[in-house]
């Protein structure tokens, strides 16, 4: 299916900048990982079976609305820096534990959920974890406002997600652990509602400004690391342990209608 280029897309490439994701809860990493990973040997073995992801973005393409794509574009974005402590990210590797090459570029997406505050995501981000299954981190923050806070690098490796996977693609990033999708995620996750501090599947859902920069976020990924709007996907799908169901009360349909109005998707 084709994509309707439009004039802005170009200007929103350029004029976007940025570099950008707090667990929803505290990531799981303490399956074992095989012998051979702990050896440093072997070649790295594939990930269970996962469901197919076939993405609600491109289930059927809404009415292009013009004036929502130039009003997506020229919103004033209120972005600020957040340094999470060093033991919450690390380098995107180039050879797994195993010895074998990797592509390190971002391929894929994930949309999580905070659970709690802003406030309470951040501090967990800037304390210090000894442990790796406290480790965590999103590369990028949207709070209820639709403020953006970039906690990691883009092109660093946030612990977003614990024992995953996306597209049959795993890494073992370390002799401890299970494998991951982080080294080649980006995950950005949506300041929660208030009714969402709890671990009900469903609240009140997220408001307009988080879904306006959110498509931003996303559009300046999308371009920047030429990722499909079907690499788009939710820390529910790639968790393997089946513990996680962010985001939750997620309307695709928001999303989908401004990527859309900027020329992104259908």
């Amino acid at each position: 299916m084709a994509r309707r280029r439009l004039p802005w897309v170009g200007a929103l490439a350029m004029g976007l900048g940025l570099a950008w994701a707090w667990q929803s809860q505290r990531t799981s990493q303490t399956q074992q990982p095989p012998r051979a990973a702990m050896e440093g040997r072997g070649r790295t073995p594939p990930p269970p079976a996962q469901p197919q992801w076939n993405s609600p973005l491109l289930s059927h393409c809404p009415a292009l609305d013009r004036r929502l794509g130039q009003r997506v574009v020229k919103l004033p974005l209120r972005v600020r820096r957040f340094e999470a402590d060093p033991s919450n990210y690390s380098l995107r590797l180039r050879r797994d534990v195993f010895g074998q090459s990797l592509d390190p570029t971002p391929a894929v997406i994930v949309l999580h959920e905070t659970v709690y505050s802003l406030g309470s995501a951040l501090n967990t981000f800037s304390t210090p974890h000894r442990s790796d299954a406290d480790q965590v981190s999103y590369h990028t923050l949207v709070g209820r406002q639709g403020e953006i806070i970039q906690v990691v690098d883009a092109n660093k490796r946030a612990f977003g997600a614990g024992y995953s996977a996306f597209g049959g693609r795993w890494v073992f990033t370390n002799r401890k652990l299970a494998g991951s999708l982080n080294n080649f995620a980006l995950h950005v996750s949506l300041e929660s509602p208030e009714d969402g501090s709890d671990d009900e599947l469903s609240h009140s859902g997220y408001s307009p400004a988080q879904y306006d920069s959110l498509s931003r976020v996303l559009a300046d990924w999308m371009l920047r690391y030429q990722i499909k709007p079907e690499a788009i996907t939710t820390h529910r799908h790639v968790d393997l342990g089946g513990a996680r169901a962010d985001p939750r009360s997620f309307d695709w349909r928001e999303i989908q209608k401004r990527l859309t109005a900027i020329g992104l998707i259908c």
